[in-house]
């Protein structure tokens, strides 16, 4: 998979005093394209809820290019940015673009899966992995060594 896109509709109730795009919508809709992204593929909030684990989230940094108004098409494009090799720590960034070819933002976000009945960090079953091989990747994609901390 090369490109994992969704629009987004702008409502008035997104909007500041200023008329644009409030700042806590972006991360918004980098969360609505993460999970987005897994429930198309399976992995809904019932299999985390059966199986006991769900993405937790470490950083998420926006780095805000344009503003966005009213009326401006937005699409979220994500992408794997780097993940641990037992699958267990992943990097998603998503780009956030205006009127299809204006990049208004860039989302990055550090997470994991978390046990929610050890409350521990644990790793991705194993019947998921194909998630993240299908997923789109960055340019700069890299695996790194399974992390120390679990």
């Amino acid at each position: 998979m090369n490109n994992y896109k969704k629009n987004i509709e702008i409502r008035w109730a997104d909007l500041d005093p200023n008329f644009h795009l409030l700042h806590s919508k972006y991360y918004d809709f980098g969360a609505y394209a993460r999970m987005a992204f897994m429930v198309e593929h399976g992995l809904t909030p019932a299999v985390f809820m059966k199986l006991h684990f769900g993405p937790i989230i470490f950083r998420e940094e926006a780095i805000f290019k344009r503003e966005i108004t009213f009326g401006d098409i937005v699409t979220v494009n994500m992408k794997l940015h780097k993940i641990t090799s037992d699958y267990s720590r992943w990097t998603i960034i998503c780009e956030i673009y205006k009127n299809e070819e204006t990049l208004a933002a860039i989302i990055t976000v550090d997470g994991a899966w978390m046990d929610t009945i050890a409350r521990k960090l644990t790793t991705l079953p194993p019947e998921w992995i194909h998630l993240f091989e299908k997923a789109p990747k960055t340019d700069t994609f890299s695996i790194t060594e399974k992390s120390a901390e679990k």
